[in-house]
């Protein structure tokens, strides 16, 4: 079988996307359309007439189904979220003939195109316990909005399989069985599911969740309002799951992180409830989460990041942190 020649991840012409969707949408003349972020999928910053806006370019594995699925729940958020004191969302624009997105056909496959309205505010960083106290309060009252939802479209969940079973497969396909670090890491794969369990049968919250609350999808603010977007990775699943990536956060020192975090707790608390085993949970999740991401890391070899930063220093890293972690003796 011949191979055609091909890409696995194109970037794609600002002037393209101008051309391709500017008659598209009622947002005036087009002054500008930059290519602004490279991340898991591509952002442009569009420049009208009438303001700003953001266009997001999915990346080829990202289908119909799933943009369709992230954008009916927008739409629901948005209304429940209308009146909300503590939290908004990132609002998407539908296209002169009220559709939702527009696929385009480029070298990799098909791509979805949709266009979102520019998020004005200020980056949070959450470094102090009044705006931690804040956020914990939007955090709450989106799982509250999150709970009056209902997105009747097929959808994976944030469960065993998809935060350990499916990255470990990726993670040992790239690296081999034969490779030393392969037996600890289906051992401790073992035992991280087995603890998640555990504690699982402590009546731990479950329903729908952002997904990628780091911070960074949910730190602008407005006023009193926090605004949330980027919900590509929203499923059901554990809502310890989902704080434990704001508990993370890289930009807070240590020496503060503690009482940042117990701020946001209480904030959060002063909206809806948390169970201490819930949170207890938390830092469990913390451990799913990491390795998650390092199955995420391997996704992206191929097409987008090359190996070169993916070797022995990239395994040792994540096999030290796990065995610091003490789930396996």
């Amino acid at each position: 079988m011949s191979i055609q020649p091909t890409a696995l991840r194109s970037v794609l012409n600002p002037r393209y996307l101008e051309s391709a969707l500017r008659d598209q949408y009622d947002i005036g003349t087009w002054k500008e359309c930059l290519f602004w972020l490279r991340g898991l999928n591509d952002t442009y910053r569009v420049r009208t007439s009438t303001g700003m806006y953001i266009l997001r370019i999915y990346r080829t594995e990202i289908a119909e189904a799933d943009v369709q699925y992230e954008l009916s729940l927008l739409s629901q958020l948005k209304n429940v979220l209308a009146s909300a004191e503590h939290t908004d969302i990132g609002e998407y624009i539908k296209k002169n003939d009220q559709s939702d997105y527009t696929v385009l056909e480029v070298a990799e496959g098909k791509r979805v195109a949709v266009m979102f309205r520019y998020i004005e505010g200020t980056e949070n960083n959450l470094e102090d316990e009044e705006s931690c106290y804040a956020f914990g309060q939007s955090a709450a009252e989106l799982h509250k909005a999150m709970d009056q939802v209902n997105v009747e479209l097929p959808r994976y969940e944030l469960d065993l399989k998809f935060l350990i079973d499916e990255p470990l497969e990726r993670i040992i396909n790239y690296i081999g069985e034969n490779n030393e670090a392969a037996v600890f890491l289906h051992t401790f794969a073992t035992a991280l599911k087995e603890r998640i369990v555990a504690v699982s049968g402590q009546g731990l919250d479950v329903g729908l969740c952002h997904g990628d609350m780091h911070g960074n999808n949910n730190a602008f603010q407005q006023d009193h309002q926090f605004i949330h977007y980027d919900f590509e990775w929203a499923a059901k699943g554990w809502r310890a799951y989902d704080l434990a990536q704001v508990k993370v956060r890289k930009r807070q020192s240590n020496e503060r992180k503690v009482a940042l975090w117990d701020a946001l707790m209480a904030g959060y608390r002063s909206v809806r409830s948390f169970s201490t085993e819930n949170e207890q949970a938390v830092d469990l999740f913390i451990v799913a989460r990491r390795f998650w991401v390092m199955g995420l890391d391997v996704a992206f070899i191929e097409s987008d990041m090359g190996a070169l930063d993916y070797g022995s220093d990239w395994l040792d890293s994540f096999v030290e942190e796990f065995r610091d972690t003490g789930i396996v003796s």
